[in-house]
């Protein structure tokens, strides 16, 4: 667990943030920019120093009134927002840079498994000059991981990169979560990046924490603001059933339903998650015939919530153990008509799928 209370005053900014963090998985430190995300990261790492400040990791306390661990005391790495690769060391020698100043019996990654892990076998003899964005936020990825640090901070790695060297990276920040044990606190205000990568999710407003708690859980409160921009979204856990189920499509199990998904390259029984657009989700009060869309997932209905457009609601739906949303009109559900308790057929498009 990762306990802290930091109570920051710079300016007219305030930030005041009381949480226990769990130290598995990815969790995501979200908001607007001037939010504090960025500040209260800083604070963990000890790059701010906080009287009266309190940080405890597992069962090392890092800080507690006068007494103060300083950043290069902390077992943790920190990934920034621009790679800042030594441009006189070729990528090689860029990874062995923090490793060969870990002692070696706290090595626990090595520079095999972490090339492997990041995709830098064909990179190791470049200059940082001859690498793509992406490419040199793998490598200062990897130089981090070197050092073997038992907790990652990552301060919106991908603010800097383009839509394609998002694209390139993301995959290996994933197969990074699923390979690893290393607890990941992870600074973004993109709602894509979290929803791929995230475990755990913390909002942060005006320096003040809004809420945290599963992913899943806080994306579909109907009292937070994810529900009520025209990106909401419901993400499901599933698993792969069948990684080529033809014509390019994968097969995956969700709740011991089948949703077939247009994403390549996942493997048969590889645990994934996907994110679903509640503009994409179309209700049905029977399994159609003779339609294009592939899928169609049994649910019932838990609520109907009011949508910013007057003409709209947000209808959240219950599958297995998992809640999806759907925006439909407010006609349609007038005209079916839709109520709490109801069963449903959710009807996905499969490349609507992310």
């Amino acid at each position: 667990m990762l306990d802290l209370d930091f109570q920051l005053q710079r300016g007219e900014f305030r930030l005041q943030a009381r949480l226990q963090l769990p130290t598995r998985g990815v969790t995501a430190l979200f908001g607007r920019s001037g939010s504090g995300k960025t500040t209260l990261l800083r604070c963990l790492a000890g790059l701010e120093r906080i009287e009266d400040g309190y940080l405890k990791f597992n069962s090392q306390v890092w800080q507690q009134g006068r007494y103060f661990v300083p950043l290069h005391q902390r077992p943790l790495g920190y990934v920034f927002q621009e790679a800042s690769l030594f441009p006189h060391l070729s990528v090689r020698k860029n990874l062995l840079y923090g490793y060969q100043r870990t002692a070696k019996s706290e090595r626990k990654l090595h520079p095999e498994e972490v090339t492997r892990l990041l995709g830098l076998e064909a990179l190791l003899d470049h200059w940082p000059a001859q690498l793509s964005g992406g490419q040199r936020q793998r490598v200062a990825l990897g130089r981090s991981l070197l050092t073997s640090p038992r907790l990652l901070l990552m301060d919106e790695p991908l603010a800097s990169l383009d839509t394609t060297s998002k694209a390139e990276i993301l995959p290996f920040l994933e197969r990074l979560k699923e390979e690893l044990e290393i607890p990941i606190i992870y600074v973004s205000h993109a709602l894509e990046e979290v929803t791929r990568l995230a475990d755990h999710l913390v909002v942060l407003d005006q320096g003040r924490v809004l809420a945290q708690g599963p992913l899943q859980e806080l994306l579909t409160h109907p009292e937070l603001p994810f529900t009520q921009t025209q990106e909401a979204s419901s993400v499901l856990e599933a698993q792969v059933r069948e990684a080529d189920a033809g014509e390019g499509m994968t097969a995956l199990e969700v709740e011991g339903q089948t949703l077939l998904i247009s994403r390549c390259g996942l493997n048969e029984g590889q645990k994934t998650r996907v994110r679903l657009l509640a503009r994409d989700v179309v209700l049905a009060l029977k399994p159609p015939e003779a339609i294009s869309l592939l899928n169609c997932l049994e649910t019932r209905i838990v609520d109907i919530q009011s949508d910013p457009n007057p003409s709209q609601l947000l209808v959240r739906l219950q599958m297995g153990q998992q809640t999806l949303l759907a925006r439909v009109s407010r006609r349609s559900v007038q005209r079916l008509p839709l109520g709490p308790g109801m069963k449903t057929f959710a009807l996905i498009k499969g490349v609507a799928v992310d």
